[in-house]
């Protein structure tokens, strides 16, 4: 059988050896130790026609493999019977050493091979330096209340209670009211003061009240019912013009019907 040999793939005696059980597809528990060795040797030769150094663990095994070769030619001793009347041979056989030795290089070499493919795929992924998150962490605000528990909540509101207890001082307050009836004969004073024609913006000087706008309101309804004024806007948002609608107003309106 005519093998070709890659001698640069080879990294010492037993991977040259696994590489050549694989090619010829034989039990490695079970070695046709014949025609490794000439397959062995057969490789040395290749080496020393290229003129390459051969090693000396490379020579180490071809010592190795003539003598198993060696030892496999001799006769085998006879079957010993044991107790039992079962036959078995005596001496352990010249390849278990060397098989231990392949199926451990075997084993490493796979490991390697793995690890290698472990290496390529990891140097196809692009990294970078971490970066600073500190910016984008989340900022949880203190509880302003840690440390208290409901019945300290009870304790501040009964002192909150006491002190508006001792409290004994009671203030009065007198709101000063005008009545509608009374609006209107002011707004009447004022138009009669400003020739029958005035703005509603000037009718409150001073601090202005709910109280007094909605009065001064009612009262001008009053006198539009009462046709005595009417009201308009130039503009939409404008001041609001009121302007009597005779051209002299009655010094003596008669406000007694108005009861509010």
């Amino acid at each position: 059988m005519k093998v070709t040999y890659k001698l640069e793939s080879f990294e010492g005696p037993l991977d040259l050896l696994l590489h050549l059980i694989d090619k010829t597809e034989v039990d490695i528990y079970n070695i046709p130790i014949k025609a490794i060795t000439d397959q062995y040797m057969a490789y040395l030769g290749e080496m020393q026609e290229m003129e390459l150094d051969v090693t000396s663990e490379f020579l180490v095994m071809a010592a190795t493999l003539l003598y198993i070769k060696s030892k496999m030619l001799l006769p085998k001793p006879m079957p010993i019977m044991d107790m039992d009347g079962d036959y078995y041979e005596d001496g352990e056989d010249p390849r278990a050493e060397l098989v231990r030795q392949l199926l451990e290089y075997r084993k490493f070499k796979g490991i390697a091979d793995h690890l290698r493919e472990k290496e390529l795929e990891r140097s196809l992924i692009y990294t970078r330096e971490p970066l600073d998150l500190t910016p984008y962490q989340r900022i949880i605000k203190e509880n302003p209340v840690k440390g208290l528990f409901p019945h300290d909540l009870m304790i501040a509101f009964q002192k909150v209670l006491r002190r508006v207890v001792s409290r004994n001082v009671i203030t009065r307050i007198k709101r000063d009211e005008i009545s509608v009836k009374d609006r209107i004969k002011e707004l009447i004073h004022l138009l009669q003061l400003k020739d029958g024609k005035l703005l509603f913006s000037k009718l409150f000087t001073g601090e202005v009240t709910r109280e007094d706008v909605v009065v001064t309101f009612l009262a001008m309804l009053e006198l539009m019912k009462m046709k005595v004024i009417v009201c308009y806007q130039h503009r939409l948002f404008d001041d609001i013009v009121i302007q009597a609608r005779e051209d002299e107003i009655v010094s003596e309106f008669e406000a007694d019907e108005v009861n509010y």
